[in-house]
């Protein structure tokens, strides 16, 4: 078996690399920093010479995840992309892309950023989609299609790859930039733990090929936490932590509906915050759709206990960022005109 991982050093890829262990496999990133890492701009040029022939998997882990990427970013970052590792397979090679759960969430006119993304959240979500469209219409081989949730640290450690994504939440918390928290307290929070991402990408290549598209979707279903219960696991989490250090515990910040927080706070920050906590209440209110969904996602893959994932995540974290996790929170403050 010959297999091809994309995306080879990022979140999940590096824990899929890992799974595979003495399975033959090569590996690419867009810059290979180690020796037995191929260094490839997907995007950018041809594949190197060393990546012909044929493959009997290819797991296309490559991706920017950042909800902040403008359409243009996004189609070099995701689809084109894509496009290369398509380019690599052949009706015998089984395709494992690496999507996002959120590509099957709901869509309104509330969560217009734009007609860039047609009713998607941001231009990664709007991207992933748009690669499951090209991946379902122009690969000509079996086609497994893996969608993960927020991804957090191994279930066991809370090791990952890197911080990204729900991290930005901790930080605001313990910087004091995350003075409130956007959302429904009972909306659905849904996390994955990225071993369990991993495992079933590595099932899935490992596995006998599907005769029809199949589409693996990891989360906690109707045993996800909802968002006050995932700010309740974070914030006890870390007061633990800084209480072993003997620092003073973080307060649990407020939380306001989606609604009320748009049509009243958010004109007056717009006015009277600083640029840097202006910025800050942007990017903390990407997470608003993520984590107030009326109704969980229905799982092909169950996450057990997420409240014990998420916890462990924070421990992890804290531990490889004490500067962070115990820093005295400061409060904002208005610019008076």
């Amino acid at each position: 078996m010959r297999v091809l991982v994309t995306g080879a050093t990022g979140v999940v890829g590096t824990e899929v690399v890992g799974r595979l262990g003495t399975v033959p496999h090569t590996r690419v990133a867009r810059r290979g920093a180690e020796p037995s890492v191929i260094g490839w701009d997907m995007a950018a040029g041809p594949p190197p010479a060393a990546l012909a022939g044929h493959w009997d998997v290819i797991v296309h882990a490559a991706a920017d995840t950042r909800w902040t990427l403008r359409r243009e970013e996004a189609v070099a970052a995701n689809i084109d992309p894509l496009r290369a590792a398509l380019a690599l397979a052949d009706r015998d090679t089984h395709l494992v892309h690496v999507s996002t759960a959120y590509v099957g969430g709901t869509r309104s006119a509330a969560d217009l950023r734009g007609a860039d993304f047609g009713g998607y959240r941001n231009g990664y979500e709007w991207s992933k989609a748009v690669c499951e469209e090209i991946a379902r219409a122009e690969h000509r081989g079996p086609l497994t299609i893996v969608r993960p949730p927020l991804v957090v640290g191994r279930r066991d450690t809370g090791a990952i790859a890197r911080f990204s994504g729900p991290y930005t939440l901790l930080q605001g918390l313990v910087s004091g930039l995350a003075a409130v928290v956007v959302g429904d307290p009972a909306g659905r929070a849904e996390i994955s733990p990225v071993d369990e991402v991993a495992d079933a990408v590595v099932d899935a290549a490992l596995s006998a090929p599907p005769d029809a598209p199949r589409t693996e979707v990891i989360a906690g279903g109707a045993g996800s936490l909802r968002l006050g219960e995932l700010l309740d696991v974070i914030c006890d989490t870390l007061n633990e932590c800084r209480a072993g250090h003997g620092r003073p515990p973080v307060e649990r910040p407020p939380l306001v509906p989606a609604e009320r927080w748009d049509r009243f706070f958010l004109p007056l920050a717009q006015r009277y915050l600083s640029p840097f906590q202006h910025r800050a209440v942007q990017l903390l209110g990407m997470f608003q759709s993520y984590t107030s969904m009326a109704e969980p996602f229905e799982p092909t893959r169950t996450v057990r206990d997420p409240a014990g994932v998420m916890a462990t995540a924070v421990r992890h974290w804290a531990a490889r960022r004490p500067r962070l996790a115990l820093a005295r929170p400061v409060p904002w403050t208005l610019l008076v005109p």
